[in-house]
């Protein structure tokens, strides 16, 4: 059912962007991300003030909702260009053969880590995951400090979470939490037995991110995990009463990517927007009004914002094989849905 859901929205999708598109004479370019109407416009506004032809048309979507979409839509692609995820879902996309090779100008500038050996994917950002709070309702030190701190009886009913299924920050949480229990134990075991003491303390699963937002700011949750872009927007620039905590033992630290996509109708326009959104000039204008981290080795240090200075300092990766992970999460998140999700809620 999930996938004849997913190939009529494509064909409905398909069927929008064709009576949109070329009215004006402009080459479509379609965008697929999770980046949000704020950075997407910015980007759409100053691509297309630069390259006057080109009409940028993005759809803002859950990671795990562009990998299904590019998946049903693979024997007629709609988009041009995938712009953000964790690079666990561009892999899975790669895997699928879903993704065209692209060497950008900037590719030596990339740690081996933070991209595809083929050139199917580079990154962006780098993106911690981080414990977050709202601030009126919980002083800063009875805050958490570390993930284990987290499953304190004292939240039970405060915590409120991202579905973890759709979101690739929440994958990457979970996904880290049994990726660690395997690193330290051998066994999946005591990670699974983590999320079920979360589940224990979540009073909901919400659907999106700006529900997750909302309901963070009206204290209908208090405690949360997530990114750490997202949770600095509100703080910083939506002045929503929230702040975040580096956990203290390590966290995970996504690479967040950008790929073209195989058959995508508009490859050229494709390449240039690639270009565009890494150019050091873009990337630290990212770091500064979007709060992202940028993946570029060769940027100076001290033209990047403070913030990301102390981050660099305080952030340590979680311990964890990253290629059990990828290879396990999909098995590991069906396994958390199925047999977790609500199972301790109402204990």
């Amino acid at each position: 059912m999930r996938h004849t859901a997913l190939v009529v929205l494509a064909a409905l999708h398909a069927v929008l962007l064709a009576a949109c598109s070329g009215g004006d004479g402009r080459t479509p370019l379609v965008v697929y991300s999770p980046h949000g109407k704020e950075m997407l416009v910015h980007y759409e506004r100053e691509f297309e003030r630069a390259n006057s032809g080109i009409d940028v048309q993005w759809v803002d979507m859950g990671s795990q909702e562009v990998l299904d979409r590019l998946r049903a839509e693979s024997k007629n692609p709609q988009a041009d260009l995938w712009f953000g995820a964790p690079a666990e879902a561009f892999t899975k996309a790669a895997r699928a053969g879903l993704l065209a090779p692209y060497r950008p100008t900037w590719a030596a500038s990339v740690s081996a880590d933070a991209r595809d050996a083929g050139d199917l994917w580079y990154g962006m950002y780098l993106t911690p995951e981080v414990i977050a709070y709202n601030t009126a309702a919980i002083p800063a030190a009875e805050a958490p400090k570390d993930w284990d701190a987290v499953l304190d009886p004292k939240w039970k009913g405060k915590i409120i979470i991202r579905d973890p299924v759709a979101s690739g920050s929440m994958r990457a949480i979970f996904g880290g939490i049994i990726a660690r229990s395997v690193a330290q134990t051998g066994s999946s075991e005591a990670g699974f037995e983590w999320l079920r003491r979360l589940d224990a303390n979540t009073r909901e699963y919400v659907l999106n991110p700006t529900m997750l937002y909302q309901k963070l700011g009206r204290q209908e949750g208090v405690l949360t995990l997530y990114n750490m872009p997202d949770i600095a927007t509100l703080e910083r620039r939506l002045n929503i009463p929230v702040t975040y905590v580096i956990p203290a033992s390590g966290t995970p630290l996504l690479v967040d990517a950008i790929a073209l996509v195989k058959g995508g109708k508009n490859p050229d326009a494709a390449r240039r927007f690639y270009e565009f959104v890494n150019t050091p000039t873009a990337l630290l204008r990212a770091s500064r009004d979007f709060l992202r981290i940028p993946a570029r080795t060769d940027l100076p240090t001290d033209s990047l914002p403070q913030w990301v200075r102390d981050a660099q300092r305080a952030i340590r990766p979680m311990a964890g094989d990253p290629k059990l992970m990828n290879d396990s999460l999909d098995t590991w998140m069906t396994y958390w849905d199925q047999h977790i999700r609500n199972s301790r809620r109402s204990r």
